[in-house]
């Protein structure tokens, strides 16, 4: 039986009891604002309890060993699901991959848990970033022309890319993150930038060789460095309604292979030409649960333009606790208590940084974004998921100071200075 302090008391007077999977920033982010909201302990399973999750006193690590096949999740979740017999159990995710594991399970998972992710259709529909090309051009959200390339045949003696109809540069990346993220070839990146036909014949030859045969997305590059993107989380409950949505002004973003596009610095704030936008794309698609979108304002013409939803709440979704509206407390209210809550906006100013604060002068080259950046600092508005004051223990606190200030070390690498492109 679970002692009381392991489990939280909605909103209704429920017991519930949060179970995560994964062991990385987004997920911390989660159950702190798990504990924040409801003191509450979350179980996380994971293949490997990495720093952000390690000796945490918020969380209890359960791990099954990085040769896990699914079926090592499932029993897993099946045995932490016994230990709270008499508490609701919300099962999330926050990467990818899992959350496909997720939607592929959900008929076992469910006879433990709640599982607030999107159908399977809804999934194939918004993951892939052709197919929400696709969504977009119909519901009239701007989006980057695209072209699809088709890996399929590529072991085919005969095959042959597909013609770029648009000028150079260009970016490319997998159309299913999913399907990518787990290979490992030499010159891996998240996302690829081709400025000839020539350099996007390499990035094809590189991928093909490294295994992927599923389909890549090629974009034409829209200009402006990291600080034109925009972040959008929301929260569409079981009845439909988007009663939580918060937009944050991206500032840097990582620029490591693996971490290319991440946000790394944030400033939140309302701007509804672009959640309106976000609204008719969760209402076209039938979405539910959380959601994050990727957007970039096109500095030529002011426009925003849409580049992707993430099915999950996102790695950096600490920015909207941060501004003073806990996320979870949507969920709870809507899958423990089956209550309506009126909507929120948030539109409150936070500075939400993973990177040491002095950082941002150096990338941070807009005269007004400094100076905003610097009146948030002088105001202490800023916020970073892992220096959390409920943590106490000396292992926790020596890992956060040096993941944060290792940020220095990693842009000194592979971002030295500001582009024009952000890559």
């Amino acid at each position: 039986m679970a002692r009381v302090e392991d489990v939280g008391v909605s909103e209704g007077g429920r017991p519930f009891k949060p179970v995560l999977l994964g062991a990385d920033t987004g997920v911390y982010a989660i159950a702190r604002a798990f504990h924040e909201a409801y003191s509450v302990r979350s179980v996380v399973v994971s293949l490997a309890a990495l720093g952000p999750v390690a000796h945490s006193g918020i969380v209890e690590n359960v791990v099954i060993g990085a040769d896990a096949k699914p079926e090592d999740f499932v029993s897993a979740l099946v045995e932490v699901a016994s230990r709270y017999p008499d508490a609701h159990l919300i099962l999330m995710a926050n990467t990818d991959w899992l959350i496909r594991f997720l939607v592929t399970h959900r008929a076992r998972l469910e006879t433990h848990y709640t599982v607030p992710v999107v159908d399977e259709d809804v999934l194939a529909r918004v993951a892939d970033k052709a197919s929400f090309a696709e969504i977009c051009e119909a519901a009239g959200v701007p989006t980057p022309r695209t072209v699809v390339q088709d890996f399929g045949g590529a072991d085919d003696p005969g095959w042959t890319p597909a013609d770029v109809p648009f000028d150079f540069p260009v970016i490319a990346k997998a159309a299913n993150s999913a399907d990518y993220e787990r290979l490992h070839f030499p010159g891996k990146r998240k996302v690829y930038q081709a400025d000839s036909h020539e350099e996007l014949r390499e990035v094809y030859s590189a991928v093909v060789a490294g295994g992927f045969r599923g389909r890549f997305v090629v974009q034409e590059m829209i200009p402006g460095d990291d600080t034109q993107v925009r972040s959008i989380t929301c929260y569409v409950d079981t009845q439909g309604r988007i009663t939580l949505s918060c937009c944050a002004h991206v500032l840097l973003e990582e620029h490591t292979p693996s971490g290319l596009g991440n946000p790394a610095a944030m400033i939140t704030g309302r701007w509804d030409e672009i959640l309106d936008p976000a609204h008719a794309l969760l209402r076209a698609t039938g979405f539910r649960g959380y959601a994050n979108f990727d957007v970039k304002v096109d500095p030529r013409t002011g426009a925003p333009a849409f580049l992707e939803v993430n099915p999950r709440i996102g790695r950096n979704n600490f920015y909207v606790t941060a501004a003073g509206v806990n996320p979870m407390r949507f969920l709870v209210r809507d899958v423990v208590d089956g209550e309506e809550v009126d909507p929120v906006v948030v539109e409150r100013q936070i500075l939400y940084s993973i990177v040491p604060l002095g950082m941002l002068g150096r990338y941070v080259l807009d005269p007004g974004l400094r100076a905003t950046v610097k009146r948030l600092i002088r105001e202490r508005r800023t916020a970073n998921p892992l220096k959390n004051p409920a943590e106490r223990r000396w292992r926790r606190r020596f890992y956060v100071t040096g993941a944060t200030l290792n940020h220095i070390r990693k842009f000194r690498k592979h971002y030295p200075k500001v582009t024009a492109t952000g890559l």
